[in-house]
């Protein structure tokens, strides 16, 4: 191109100026092209560009630059159509240079018109982003990896939030751990992770107020997952700045350590049993052999007392030997106490069912209470052996009912509950794992303190008034139970009240054929039919005390609809006199017909008699006189 030299530039129209400063600009390609897109001008940015020079392409139509797919599908003349029919087109895409290298080109197509507006061409200027294009790839790549490096990680729920607390997207931990899918959380605030407790306090809000001010937040704590199930969290919030110092959002990272924090607690709660074991064991050692050598005092004293009373029988003064004699024994039975919480009592052992024990012994418990307390005993359906020295036994239980009376000054409730149980390894204290018999002795009363739930069982500990206990009692059940290879555990809370559990080892040869009756009875479903819904409630109550899954219905409509719908329904006990609908007998009929492998128990306070002679013969059905006792109740349905 003519180079002008500065002293001719003054004399050059501003036509000639325009074309030298675009003939002279390198960084755009900027040509012009006829109205058929012939091209009949070249700046020194085209020739750079595109690797031609001006004589090569002057006259040559511009679709020599596009890449052949795009020359096929005629994207050149759509290129002028647009911009002539818009006033301009604007494209980015490939184009290709004279040594057939290629290149991402930022396109614009302007009409030209002159004077008299007539159409006489296109200016057309490229530009070449094949850099930015290859940096923006580059970042859609290491965007696009991140992404999948997120969305991979499936034991971390990943996601971000924006400066007010909404998520902005999920990855696949969150889902897993949180149960929501991206949809039912996008644009949600993150606050509904939480427990109702934790909003009320605005634990999310005061979370993203320190990640703000810190820059990081770190906590563990409860969350909530979708359908209500809780977690123990692991959380990280991180803030998040633009590249203008900007808070833009956070990022959050939650891990579910549940598994984490039980197995924590399960061993802070075997230490604490080892140490309660050991502490105990100490002091057991110690209170038997004090009580060994006390023993042997009154060994001494009682003798010479006998020895005193044979050699002056006339200068014994007998009512003070009977006194020192009262004395003897006293210190007798407290030696037998002390000797019972270390362990070193010799016991009577024989194989009992202590629901059976606990039945016949319920008159003195009952005795032990007042007018101010109800008990309750609730004894499971079915008892395996149990190894035990029963007159002990009956002396702890005693023990446990008493204290629970003694904790009710203004009266209350004393609920006795037995159940089988199956213990894994250290479940309960130092026990291994099993099956035993849990006997459990609650109230409502006054409840006790750390302090004092921490010395409850200690021999000589007690927090009644003087001359009111000895301080003995929870320490002789403690020595029994585990002289009895079971476990004594305490439970209680000031001002709501204390359950004290003892765990006994079941007889090894009766635990498997107990258990399999047990799991017998817990495949029943019994259909329990009854108009009256205060006696269907405390019924079906009754019923699910000895171990039956029970299903309701206050009419015999509801009952035979519910027994097409539930064909694992093999038990059905109803009432025979119910005035809306068909009655019992009924009902009892039908069902036989439909379901002839049905059990059926009749329940009525009409006797037997006066209904066979009203409604016939009865005898495919049991039958029961109300009110009818829980014993009775279950001898039926263990007899169906």
């Amino acid at each position: 191109m003519e180079k002008i030299s500065a002293e001719n530039s003054s004399s050059l129209s501003i036509g000639d100026r325009y074309q030298l400063l675009v003939a002279n600009i390198s960084d755009y390609a900027i040509y012009m092209l006829d109205p058929n897109g012939v091209i009949n001008s070249w700046n020194a940015g085209a020739e750079k560009f595109k690797g031609y020079k001006e004589q090569e392409v002057i006259g040559k139509n511009f679709s020599l630059f596009y890449i052949p797919e795009d020359q096929a599908a005629g994207r050149p003349a759509q290129a002028l159509a647009t911009s002539l029919r818009e006033g301009k087109f604007e494209v980015e895409g490939w184009r290709v240079r004279k040594d057939g290298s290629r290149f991402w080109a930022s396109v614009v197509i302007d009409p030209i018109y002159d004077r008299q507006n007539r159409h006489i061409g296109f200016a057309k200027i490229t530009r070449d982003i094949t850099q930015k294009k290859e940096t923006e790839r580059a970042l859609l790549e290491s965007e696009q990896r991140f992404r999948l490096l997120v969305q991979g990680v499936a034991d971390y729920a990943i996601y971000m939030l924006s400066p007010e607390g909404l998520v902005t997207n999920w990855n696949s931990g969150a889902q897993r751990i949180k149960g929501y899918d991206e949809n039912e959380v996008f644009n949600t605030h993150f606050s509904r992770f939480y427990t109702d407790e934790d909003r009320e306090a605005q634990l999310p809000s005061h979370a993203l107020q320190a990640a703000a001010k810190e820059g990081r937040f770190e906590s563990e704590g409860w969350r909530v997952r979708k359908d209500g199930s809780k977690f123990w969290a692991h959380v990280i919030i991180d803030t998040i700045y633009s590249d203008t110092g900007e808070l833009i959002g956070f990022a959050k990272i939650t891990r579910d350590i549940t598994e984490k924090k039980t197995a924590q607690e399960e061993l802070e709660r075997a230490n604490a049993a080892l140490f309660q074991s050991q502490k105990m064991e100490a002091l057991g050692q110690l209170t038997g052999g004090v009580a060994h050598d006390f023993n042997n005092l009154l060994g001494v004293i009682a003798s010479g007392l006998d020895l005193i009373s044979v050699k002056n029988k006339d200068h014994t003064d007998i009512k003070m030997m009977e006194s020192m004699r009262r004395a003897i024994e006293r210190g007798a039975t407290l030696t037998q106490q002390l000797l019972s919480f270390s362990r070193q009592q010799p016991l009577k052992l024989d194989n009992f069912n202590l629901n059976s024990v606990i039945a016949a012994f319920e008159p003195v418990l009952r005795r032990a209470g007042n007018t101010h307390t109800r008990l309750s005993i609730n004894l499971q359906a079915f008892s395996p052996m149990v190894k035990i020295d029963v007159a002990r036994f009956e002396a702890a239980l005693l023990n446990l009912v008493v204290n629970a009376r003694d904790a009710l000054p203004n009266g209350g409730d004393i609920d006795l509950v037995t159940e089988n149980v199956i213990l894994q390894e250290r479940q309960i204290g130092t026990l291994p794992a099993g099956s035993y018999f849990k006997i459990a002795v609650t109230d409502n009363g006054i409840g006790m303190t750390e302090e004092v739930k921490k010395r409850a069982l200690e021999p000589f500990f007690t927090t009644k008034e003087i001359g009111k206990g000895t301080g003995l009692g929870l320490s002789q059940v403690y020595g029994f139970i585990t002289q009895s290879g079971g476990e004594i555990v305490l439970h209680s809370m000031q001002g709501v009240g204390s359950r004290i559990c003892m765990y006994l080892p079941l007889v090894e040869d009766t635990v498997t054929s107990a258990n399999n009756v047990l799991n017998d009875v817990l495949s029943d479903l019994v259909l329990l039919v009854e108009d009256e819904p205060d006696l269907l409630d405390v019924t079906a109550e009754l019923v699910r005390s000895i171990g039956y899954d029970v299903v309701t219905a206050v009419n015999g409509s509801d009952a035979l609809a519910l027994l097409q719908q539930r064909p694992e329904i093999n038990i059905l006990f109803t009432d025979v006199m119910m005035p809306n609908g068909i009655s019992g007998i009924e009902l009892a009929r039908s069902a036989k017909t439909h379901r002839p492998d049905l059990k059926i128990i009749l329940a009525s306070g009409f006797p037997l008699p006066a209904l066979t002679a009203e409604h016939g013969n009865l005898d495919d059905y049991d039958f029961m006189n109300k009110p009818y006792k829980l014993s009775e109740l279950a001898r039926k349905l263990r007899a169906t």
